[in-house]
């Protein structure tokens, strides 16, 4: 069961805000704190979640996330 930084339960679908700056490995972008992500998909690992930020397919750690 996947669950954001406040514990709160996340499904496939939702929209999650990022609440902290991160730099993506093997680029120069960063995704900005604030920056709102649509349409997750949980993946099998519970502490993962995929989305597409600015077109590209990212996949994110939980605990930087809340809904």
């Amino acid at each position: 069961m996947a669950r954001d930084s406040n514990g709160a339960e996340l499904f496939d679908g939702d929209a999650v805000t990022v609440i902290k700056d991160l730099k993506v490995k093997g680029s120069s972008m960063v995704i900005k704190r604030g920056t709102k992500v649509k349409s997750i998909r949980l993946t099998e690992n519970p502490e993962e979640v995929d989305c597409k930020i600015d077109g590209s397919s990212i996949v994110l750690k939980t605990c930087f996330l809340k809904k």
